[in-house]
Formats: C-alpha cells, structure tokens, sequence
C-alpha cells in the first residue's frame, strides 16, 4: 500500500459527515475536528473561525482524491451559505482545505462538473482554504453517530450517481 494520505473537509455538522465516510472504501481512518479559524486549541464552545471539519485517512491505491470530493458534494448541500439544515454560522460552512496545488486544482475542477451538472438548485458556494493546521475535537465528539445511533445528523446521500 502507498502511504495513506489526509484530506480535509467541511461541509456542516461533522458527526454525519464522519458517519457516512467511515463507510467508504479506501477510508482507513476519520476524526472530527477544528479547522480554518482563529484560534490555537479550539474547543465546541470555542472556535472562532473555524469550521466544523473532519479529517479522513484514505488509502490511495483504493479511492482517490478526486473520489472523496465527489462523494462530498452527493451529502451534503454545497449551495448554502455557512448553513446545513438547522445549523447555521460560519462553524457549518462548506470547504475544502486543500493541502497542495495538485488538491486545489482537483477542487477547482469538481466544482466545475457539480455546477455544470445542475442537480443542485443554485450556484455552489463552496470554498477553497488553504490547510494550516487540524484540532481534533474533544473526544465526547467522535464517532458521535456510532456511539449514538439515533442522534442528530442532516447528512444523507442526495444522489447516489456520481458527479465525475
């Protein structure tokens, strides 16, 4: 196997997110956490700036970059702004935080194929950030939606066909 690789995503509450792409092939490893913010150590009650993110360990050889990015935007609605279903603020934006050119370009490219598919009603609003750093969420915060099955989540598979 190659080195697993780290990709970083946002895209509202990060227990659904992390629920539905532990299940994925290739994913070895999710945590939920803080990234994209203000301040060093956040916190749930405290993480000025940053979004509500998780962090996926993939191997490569089993799905790609590109892969994990189409799957991203099938759960969850990439066209509100700083809003997922009841939640709102900055914490619930949608964002990649994209590690290298190579990541961002690939972004670039899969937001194109989302929009120009027209299955989402409305302009994707979806941003680019730069990666500096992961905090990992207190730990009542992981695997959240294993730990407690009928817990609150607004993520779903909308399309089961893939954009790319």
């Amino acid at each position: 196997m190659e080195k697993p690789a780290k990709a970083y995503l946002a895209g509202g509450c990060f227990w659904g997110m992390e629920d539905l792409f532990r299940k994925r092939p290739g994913i070895l490893d999710t945590e939920v956490g803080y990234t994209g913010g203000e301040n060093d150590h956040p916190t749930y009650r405290n993480h000025p700036g940053h979004a509500e993110a998780i962090e996926l360990t993939y191997d490569p050889e089993k799905t790609s970059f590109r892969e994990l990015l189409d799957y991203f935007f099938r759960i969850h609605n990439p066209t509100t702004i700083d809003q997922q279903g009841n939640d709102r603020g900055s914490s619930y934006r949608s964002a990649i935080f994209f590690q290298n050119e190579d990541e961002r370009r690939e972004a670039q490219e899969v937001i194109r194929i989302v929009e120009d598919s027209n299955k989402w009603e409305g302009k994707v609003v979806t941003t680019l950030e730069p990666f500096t750093v992961f905090w990992a969420a207190e730990p009542e915060h992981q695997d959240y939606l294993v730990r407690i099955p009928n817990g609150y989540t607004c993520h779903f598979e909308r399309f089961q066909e893939s954009f790319v």
